[in-house]
């Protein structure tokens, strides 16, 4: 996935991206520039340092992996809410 938004992956998107995949049943893992990392850890998803036009690859394994990254898709392809507006939600 590319990252869109302005700022890349900082807090508020990480936090968006580990809301979504915490309560999930799959694994799920981001890898940028040959690291890959557990995304349920906002720690994690910050040492990517993943910068705007940042490629993530998404792997998901599990039961519910094909919902975990229907709704990943979406927070990427909308730049986390950053570039919604304010009645805009995920």
């Amino acid at each position: 996935m590319l990252v869109k938004n302005r700022l890349g992956l900082h807090t508020r998107p990480a936090t968006t991206i580990v809301k979504l995949v915490q309560s999930c049943k799959s694994d799920v893992a981001f890898t940028c520039r040959k690291e890959t990392v557990n995304a349920k850890s906002i720690l994690s998803i910050l040492m990517l340092a993943a910068k705007k036009s940042s490629r993530i690859t998404v792997t998901v394994d599990g039961e519910d992996a094909e919902l975990i990254m229907e709704k990943l898709v979406f927070a990427f392809e909308n730049e986390f809410g950053e570039g919604l507006h304010e009645s805009q939600t995920f």
